[in-house]
């Protein structure tokens, strides 16, 4: 049975300022943008009354409360992908949705719903027709999702990370993201968030990273690579996810000259700093970050799913600020030809900075931040 209460997972905040709820979750890449276009409403004005809402299922039940902010849950209604029982229960467990969503809204005061796509947008859009609640959109991917094409239809005030994204009333605002990594000076702070890694400060240093997540396929690739990485004099920073530590075929955890491994970095900023050179994905949020910090970088998009990660990073890839292989293609024969070169040619890799950070855009969070107090205010 769908839980028909909208459940709070934090006192309320005393605030007396708009009140703006922010619909988002199940993925750092909405939770992110979300968190920061919250910060950014609250500089605007310190009184806001600030709400997010996601499921109980999402990365939203530690992200959120750890940013500071109130976060209710609804039900996750996904959109059945074939013909099942699920989608003949569709209309039954959406409703019930749209009423815990209205709930939530009523309760809030809400004077403005902030969606960022994800499962819990759906239902909060519609629930914010209902209500005559106004809805601002930031849609982060080149191929938006379902839900904020639905929610489209309700608004003027929709916002793109990408101009190749195709939704209603969008314009290209760029991807919010933490003052910390948009206003991030890489060359000032090099060696110091070397020396906080554990990193030599005059070292080459490739930063390998599959995401939150992490990537197996990287991980592979990366540890068949290390004697050529070290035999160049190139440090490597691998960042393997959480629970997806590198080991050796006996079970102990992986090690070799120059090579230092961590789940994660709280604050990839001093991982953006650190680097040369990065390994990643082709996620929205890591390529609008990377652009905006100019950093070169390797992209080895997700080989599952619509091609939307390999299109994300087409502009930095044309402009000649970052190289693109196939997943199946980044063997470490790949890695010792297309990046070691790269990593020992110091002027190749400023230029490729400069060109990334040419197509960075640093104010995403403060242009959403004008439409959510518009809209709250109209």
């Amino acid at each position: 049975m769908p839980n028909e209460d909208p459940v709070r997972t934090s006192a309320p905040q005393p605030r007396s300022g708009p009140s703006v709820v922010l619909a988002g979750g199940g993925t750092a890449g909405h939770i992110s943008p979300l968190l920061a276009i919250a910060r950014a409403v609250v500089r605007r004005d310190p009184t806001s009354r600030i709400l997010a809402v996601g499921t109980a299922s999402g990365m939203e039940t530690r992200l959120v409360p750890e940013a500071g902010f109130e976060l209710a849950v609804i039900d996750r209604v996904p959109l059945p992908r074939r013909p099942s029982l699920d989608l003949l229960r569709l209309p039954k467990r959406l409703a019930a949705a749209v009423r815990q969503a209205e709930a939530v809204l009523h309760q809030a005061g809400a004077d403005v719903v902030v969606g960022v796509g994800g499962y819990v947008c759906t239902p909060m859009y519609l629930a914010a027709r209902r209500r005559g609640t106004p809805v601002v959109i930031h849609e982060a991917n080149t191929r938006a999702g379902l839900a904020n094409r639905v929610g489209a239809l309700f608004t003027t005030r929709v916002g793109t990370a990408f101009p190749e994204t195709k939704l209603r009333h969008a314009r290209v605002v760029g991807m919010p993201m933490r003052r910390e990594v948009s206003t991030l000076d890489r060359a000032k702070m090099r060696d110091e968030s070397r020396r906080s890694l554990g990193l030599d400060p005059e070292l080459p240093t490739l930063v390998v990273t599959g995401g939150s997540s992490g990537a197996l396929s990287i991980n592979r690739t990366l540890a068949a690579s290390l004697p050529a990485l070290a035999s160049a004099g190139i440090q490597t920073l691998h960042i393997t996810g959480r629970g997806k530590e590198v080991t050796r075929g006996d079970g102990t955890r992986l090690a070799a000259p120059g090579y230092h491994q961590v789940a994660y970095v709280d604050g990839m900023e001093k991982a953006y700093a650190a680097a040369d050179l990065i390994v990643c994905r082709a996620g929205a949020g890591t390529v609008c970050e990377v652009a905006a910090v100019g950093l070169p970088a390797v992209f080895v998009p997700l080989p599952i799913g619509n091609g939307e990660q390999a299109l994300n990073a087409r502009a930095l890839v044309e402009a000649g600020a970052a190289k693109l292989v196939r997943d199946a293609e980044f063997t470490p024969e790949w890695l010792e030809r297309e990046a070691l070169p790269l990593l020992k040619d110091p002027r190749r890799l400023e230029e490729m900075g400069e060109k990334a950070r040419a197509h960075g855009v640093r104010d995403a969070d403060e242009a959403m931040a004008t439409m959510v107090m518009e809209a709250a205010t109209a």
